[in-house]
């Protein structure tokens, strides 16, 4: 959100996380690699269990709508607990309409890297199972004990794709609606867990949310005996110390996760293993400490929770403004206001082409504009909210 450059955006977030997740797979693939013959013999190199990873983390945060989790929470709001969007309930089905009050960013990765009107990516079976980190959809009923279904990954209207997946990777089903993780979606849920936790503090540091001696602290438990309070001193840069700290720490971390995967890598296969990584190895306690002091320090801080508050306000107003026009203009044409014209051909064209199909349902077209405001910057999604409440500067 800040506008200093040494502060990580989503974009330089899913660089890092497609990095260290390349790193875990393979080192974790030649270990596999060395134990089973079969896979050798097939052709697979380590390298391929890298590309898979780095692939599905490079896209792990894609469906992730603007101001991020609050975001996500105030499309589902808009249908839940507003008269607007309840209106639309009776229109759909009740599969449909959990997809709606139960907007989840995840399931919308996984909508974008398979709708062809999208520019579907056409990626490998295994490549969209890595990314599923949650591989159910969202009336399925949740075991909470298991890591993978805290959330959902897919859409209702997705469900058959999935399935297919599943089928042909073999997959184990556990529920109608419900399978195991592919074992490689737990080191893109590593990644990302490894990669926030240790720039978050980073970044906060830079911000000046948490002090340098406590960031340093912090990360030298997990660096462990490489660290040298000797060869740190003679850093002067504040941002080179910092960038020194995370890489070694970042370090350190990617081994122990590739020390568990391994040893648990029967019980992923039989879904007896159903826990993030991070929270089985040694440095778990220290990146249990940095999540505390993160949502003190960070994640409730006054400029987040300002920029929080002001995306509830933004999306649920985009979100109730474009589905009532696209709704009139389908479904009413003799009762479409001027304003409402106007607002439908504010959407880009290519949005406004899949809605010229008349055979799309009132979900269908719900979705369309959902993908267009989840899609949507920070930014973008702000300065459209200030064109549509009249808020225009020359």
């Amino acid at each position: 959100m800040p506008e200093d450059d040494f502060v990580h955006s989503r974009l330089t977030h899913s660089l890092e996380v497609a990095s260290v997740g390349r790193s875990l797979a393979k080192e974790a693939g030649k270990i596999i690699l060395s134990k089973n013959e079969a896979l050798r013999v097939s052709g697979i190199k380590y390298q391929d269990f890298g590309d898979v990873v780095s692939a599905a983390c490079l896209a792990h945060d894609l469906g992730n709508p603007p101001f991020g989790h609050s975001g996500e929470q105030s499309i589902s709001s808009f249908f839940l607990n507003t008269e607007g969007g309840r209106f639309f309930e009776s229109m759909v089905k009740p599969t449909e309409w959990s997809d709606l009050i139960n907007f989840e960013g995840n399931a919308q990765g996984f909508r974008i890297l398979t709708n062809p009107n999208q520019g579907g990516l056409s990626l490998t079976y295994s490549t969209l199972a890595t990314f599923t980190k949650y591989p159910l959809s969202s009336a399925s009923k949740k075991v909470p004990a298991r890591q993978s279904q805290h959330k959902y990954g897919f859409f209702n209207d997705n469900f058959t794709y999935f399935q297919t997946i599943a089928e042909e990777l073999q997959l184990k089903k556990i529920s109608e609606t419900t399978w195991l993780r592919h074992p490689l979606a737990f080191l893109v849920e590593a990644a990302d867990d490894i990669c926030y936790s240790i720039v978050d503090l980073e970044d906060a540091t830079r911000l000046g949310l948490i002090s340098f001696e406590q960031t340093k602290n912090l990360l030298a438990e997990i660096i462990g005996p490489k660290f040298s309070e000797e060869k740190l001193s003679k850093i002067v840069d504040l941002n080179e110390k910092l960038g020194v700290l995370r890489a070694m720490a970042i370090y350190q971390l990617i081994q122990e996760v590739v020390t568990v995967f391994v040893s648990k890598e029967a019980e992923l296969l039989t879904g007896d293993f159903d826990h993030a990584l991070t929270d089985k190895i040694p440095s778990a306690p220290v990146l249990e400490k940095i999540s505390s002091i993160s949502v003190e320090y960070i994640y409730q801080s006054r400029q987040v929770l300002e920029r929080e508050v002001a995306g509830y306000e933004i999306i649920e107003k985009l979100t109730a403004t474009f589905c009532q026009a696209v709704f009139t203009i389908k479904n009413n044409p003799k009762f479409v206001s001027t304003k409402n014209k106007k607002i439908y051909r504010v959407l880009p064209d290519s949005f406004k082409l899949q809605l010229t199909n008349d055979q799309l349902s009132v979900y269908e077209n719900l979705r369309v504009v959902i993908d267009f405001i989840s899609g949507l910057t920070d930014s973008n999604a702000s300065r459209l909210y200030k064109i549509i409440s009249g808020n225009i500067k020359n």
